[in-house]
């Protein structure tokens, strides 16, 4: 049911999240090797930069996850009414 705060109370799939960055992560540290390797040091710095901005990100997920049910809802829990602006 649409009450039109869908864009001030949407939930995010954080454990989802969370899996993907980990693929990501693994992937990022695999190229960042593999170019360092090859001798492509700018591919590396690049997929070494990658792999910092994937850390930060499973960071604030890890973070948003241990926050409880305001950011991890689980299907138990109903929708909450946004705060008020005052």
């Amino acid at each position: 049911m649409r009450t039109g705060s869908e864009p001030r109370t949407a939930r995010s799939a954080l454990r989802m999240r969370f899996w993907l960055s980990v693929w990501g992560l693994v992937w990022a540290l695999f190229g960042t090797v593999a170019f360092a390797l090859a001798g492509r040091i700018g591919w590396a710095v690049a997929c070494g930069v990658l792999t910092l901005v994937v850390a930060v990100d499973m960071a604030v997920i890890v973070r948003h996850i241990r926050q409880g049910p305001h950011y991890q809802p689980g299907p138990d829990i109903p929708p909450y009414r946004p705060l008020d602006d005052r």
